[in-house]
């Protein structure tokens, strides 16, 4: 009896080590860099795959249906295939800053710190997250410009879309259909030289049908709701890599008093 109860304390004190264990693994999870990691990569990945299949059905509708010469919309083909390219470069850009900002955070929690006991801070370690502080903010105010302009391609197909919703509602008394028109050439898309350059009448009505007009509508507005989505994501970061940085400098602060 004595055994069996000697072997029963000591499998609760296991358990009681083991459970005291998983809670300290878990109080060291920045959860903050955590949440932000996981809405910076689906928001990376929502702008930057719906943004390139969009830009794709952007250059079939134009060539199709407002500039049929090829030498009109060179310069706007040039430049969306750059763009293009520029998209896989962030993707890329971001699953590895993501990454290194979420290890950067594991490393600088307090729990972890409490973890590791013989934990010290040095004046490289406190420059390179000062650096991503510096870098998060330089990059949350170029992404701020990245969300206003993907929300300029949503702005023109909503106009396309308004009129011709206004075109086929059964309320609207229009004498004639064919004088409303949308002509891209205002907004700067493509010269005012290009033919046709514009849409009229029952021209727009089969344009706004078509899937490819439908499916960039629509991947437009995921585009600039994935921006926003990093937008929040890296404001989240800043404030992360903030409290780590501040963490950091309080952490010297108390090794160079104790060493005195």
């Amino acid at each position: 009896m004595e055994t069996t109860s000697e072997e029963n304390q000591e499998q609760s004190q296991e358990k009681k080590g083991c459970f005291e264990c998983c809670i300290k693994c878990l109080g060291g999870v920045p959860y903050a860099s955590l949440v932000a990691t996981i809405l910076c990569f689906s928001g990376v990945a929502l702008f930057c795959g719906c943004g390139h299949v969009a830009l794709t059905g952007t250059i079939s509708i134009l060539e199709n249906h407002f500039s049929k010469i090829t030498s009109d919309h060179a310069m706007l083909t040039d430049v969306i295939q750059l763009m293009q390219y520029v998209i896989y470069g962030i993707a890329s850009f971001f699953f590895l800053y993501g990454i290194i900002l979420l290890a950067e955070g594991f490393y600088t929690t307090s729990a972890v710190k409490e973890l590791h006991s013989e934990f010290k801070t040095t004046i490289c370690g406190r420059c390179i997250s000062g650096m991503f502080v510096f870098l998060t903010y330089i990059l949350g105010i170029a992404w701020l410009g990245v969300f206003g302009f993907s929300a300029v391609p949503v702005f023109l197909f909503y106009n396309m879309w308004s009129t011709c919703a206004a075109m086929r509602s059964p309320v609207a008394n229009f004498t004639n259909v064919d004088s409303i028109c949308v002509d891209v050439r205002q907004y700067g898309i493509i010269p005012w030289n290009a033919t046709p350059g514009r849409a009229c009448g029952s021209t727009l009505g089969d344009i706004c049908n078509t899937s490819e007009f439908y499916l960039s509508y629509h991947l437009y507005i995921v585009a600039c709701a994935g921006a926003g989505a990093t937008v929040i994501a890296l404001l989240i970061y800043m404030m992360a890599t903030t409290y780590n940085f501040a963490v950091l400098k309080f952490k010297s602060r108390e090794d160079c008093c104790t060493k005195f």
